[in-house]
This record gives C-alpha cells, sequence and structure tokens, in this order.
C-alpha cells in the first residue's frame, strides 16, 4: 500500500471527508470510505487501516458532543448494535475478498440510493423496536464496512431529534461501536504494524477533515454536499458489484 499511487489517491479524500463526517458535517458520508479505498485494496485491509482512524475521530468528535447525545436513544441502539458486531465477526471467515466487493457495493449501492430517494420519505416516527432493528443492522454494516450511518440515520431521523441531540447521539452511538470493534478486528488479525503505520500516516489527515468539518458545519450546504456523496456511493457501489461479479 505505501508504495501505490492508487491507494493514496483515493485514501486521502476518503480520509478527509470521513473527518468531517465525523465532526458532525454530512452525517453518513464516512459510509464512503471503505468501498472507495476497496477499489485500490482489498475490503479487509481497507476497513482494518481505517478502524484506527475512525477511534481517533471519534476521540476528537467526542469532546465537542459530550452531554449532548440521547441517552435512551443510545440504550435502544447500542445493545443491538452488539449483536449485529457479534453476527459480523462469527460470519467474516465465510467471506472471501470476491463477496466482500460484493457485499460493499451492495451496502454503497443501496445506502446511497435510499439516501436521495426514500431517506427523504420516511415521516412517520419510529417504535423502539424499529430501533433496535436498525442498531443491529447498524453494527453489522459498520464492522464489515464502517457504514452504520445509513441504517442509524433511518431510525433518528423521523424522531425529529434537535439537531444538537441528533449529532451528539450519533457520535456517541459510534464512538462506543468503533471501540468494541477494535477486540473482534484484533482477534482476526486485523490490528497489526502494517496496517497501524498507514493508519497513522493517514492521521494528520483524519485531524484536518474533523477540524474543517466543526468550521464548514454553517457555511457550506449540507444537504448538497450529501447528496455529492451519495452519488459518489451510487457509483463506487456499481464499480465494486462489477468488480467483484462480472469481470472477476
Amino acid at each position: 500500500m505505501l508504495t501505490e499511487p492508487l491507494f493514496w489517491l483515493v485514501a486521502i479524500p476518503a480520509v478527509l471527508i470521513t473527518g468531517m463526517s465525523k465532526s458532525g458535517f454530512a452525517g453518513g458520508a464516512g459510509g464512503l470510505t471503505v468501498p472507495l479505498l476497496a477499489l485500490a485494496i482489498s475490503p479487509a485491509a481497507a476497513a482494518a487501516v481505517m478502524l484506527p482512524l475512525l477511534v481517533y475521530m471519534d476521540f476528537l468528535s467526542v469532546k465537542s458532543w459530550w452531554n449532548k447525545q440521547s441517552n435512551s436513544q443510545l440504550l435502544i441502539l447500542l445493545p443491538s448494535a452488539m449483536v449485529g458486531i457479534i453476527l459480523a465477526y462469527l460470519l467474516f471467515d465465510l467471506l472471501n475478498e470476491q463477496y466482500l466487493r460484493g457485499i460493499l457495493g451492495i451496502i454503497s449501492l443501496g445506502f446511497g440510493l435510499y439516501g436521495l430517494t426514500l431517506g427523504e420519505w420516511s415521516q412517520r416516527k419510529p417504535s423502539p423496536l424499529i430501533g433496535r432493528i436498525c442498531g443491529t443492522i447498524a453494527g453489522f454494516t459498520s464492522f464489515v464496512a464502517h457504514a452504520g450511518g445509513p441504517p442509524l440515520n433511518a431510525y433518528l431521523i423521523p424522531l425529529r431529534l434537535d439537531k444538537t441531540k441528533y449529532l451528539g447521539t450519533a457520535v456517541m452511538f459510534f464512538a462506543v461501536v468503533n471501540a468494541v470493534k477494535l477486540i473482534p478486528y484484533a482477534m482476526l488479525g486485523q490490528i497489526n504494524f502494517s496496517n497501524l503505520t498507514i493508519s497513522a500516516m493517514l492521521a494528520p489527515i483524519a485531524w484536518i477533515g474533523v477540524k474543517l468539518g466543526l468550521r464548514l458545519q454553517d457555511k457550506i450546504n449540507d444537504k448538497q454536499f450529501k447528496k455529492i456523496i451519495l452519488s459518489l456511493m451510487i457509483v463506487v457501489g456499481l464499480r465494486l458489484l462489477w468488480t467483484a461479479f462480472i469481470s472477476s
């Protein structure tokens, strides 16, 4: 990875976008990162490189959103997310690189289409059962692709929480989920010196992304930025599906 120009070409903007998303700007945009990196490296390596960066970005973001979360919603979402993480861990060894690219392609394409179309139609206030289902899916997709934002948003957005409480809840949710994911990732051998070296080299980009996102929250149209990211998710998803099942 260190000598591959394509990796750095996609890694730098991907980490920058993720950092911006972690700050609360354009929430869910970080779901683009692993599918984008998987165009250049294996999906498992992409997820492994990103996890330490996500934990670092969570640390930077939590300080800004501490005590602004909805604890009642976290009590619904977090136990279910743990179930999703366990399921993904148990299934991980059954998935080869082709299947992982296919799953990433489906996640990226599906969430991109959802965000551009159905995501704006959800008006009915969901029940705690829906929250637990969305939490489980978020835990699973977060483990596989660090893409838990769309299923989390599918539950949180219709609740019509005020912006501060919504963002605080999302930030705290992923801070816990990503910290927990370190354990099964280490058990799978994904946390190693090589991946940690790449993560450390990208850490300054992550820091810039978080700080940039905090500055841009009130200066750039969040909805337009999200539409661009969601459109990219569709393109990247189609490319991954092509790579996984047609060109292989």
